[in-house]
């Protein structure tokens, strides 16, 4: 089962360190833009991951073209994917051991979550970062 309590997504947002941006948009009026701003901001390293804009910069993090390239450990690996798209993001999250994946609000996919799960994974679906980060009280992060 997707994570849904507070306690548990409080958890696992203070652990993370490393947030891999499936999706992330190098046009500042996207919402994968603000979440990774945000994120940068509350003190996590993101990495972002998008295709299309391959060797780009956004907010100064190299743009990687998919997850298998990225090189570090990924704690939470956050997908802005139509729902649809979000399996092979899924797959490619647990290729490479990452230890969580976060569906965006919008984002459900349930095959590709159970998929997570049996993996060892933790999952979050439907909802945002941004939002639960000052909702739920998780102070900045600090990298040792």
């Amino acid at each position: 089962m997707p994570l849904t309590r507070d306690e548990d997504i409080r958890a696992l947002l203070e652990s993370a360190r490393t947030i891999a941006v499936v999706g992330a948009s190098d046009r500042p009026d996207r919402p994968s833009w603000g979440v990774m701003r945000f994120l940068q901001d509350h003190g996590y390293r993101t990495i972002p991951v998008n295709p299309q804009i391959t060797g780009e910069h956004i907010h100064g993090e190299f743009v990687f073209r998919d997850l298998a390239q990225l090189g570090d450990p990924i704690d939470i690996v956050d997908i802005f994917r139509r729902p649809q798209a979000a399996g092979e993001a899924v797959d490619e999250a647990i290729a490479i051991g990452a230890k969580a994946v976060w569906m965006q609000i919008g984002v459900v996919n349930h095959e590709a979550a159970a998929r997570a799960e049996a993996a060892g994974l933790q999952v979050v679906m439907d909802r945002c970062p941004a939002i639960d980060i000052p909702r739920l009280g998780v102070p900045p992060i600090r990298r040792d």
